[in-house]
């Protein structure tokens, strides 16, 4: 291949990455949707009068016994 043919190439080539990586960097960031002041997903009307939930014994055994199996043996 010619010398004129390949820098032809390569300037294209560069051209079309740079592109590329313009377009990804003008992409929309994710972002919290906020409706009527609320930056959140408010709950539905009929969950928050309930009692918040209360982790039982046997959750807590298991989360510690879970915890404890984490050490080395030694």
């Amino acid at each position: 291949m010619k010398l004129e043919v390949t820098r032809a190439l390569f300037l294209v080539g560069a051209l079309g990455v740079a592109s590329m990586a313009v377009a990804a960097w003008h992409e929309p960031s994710p972002s919290v949707v906020s409706v009527n002041g609320l930056g959140y997903c408010p709950l539905p009307p009929n969950s928050r009068s309930q009692a918040p939930a209360q982790p039982d014994q046997s959750l807590l055994l298991l989360m510690f016994g879970l915890s404890q199996g984490l050490h080395p043996q030694g």
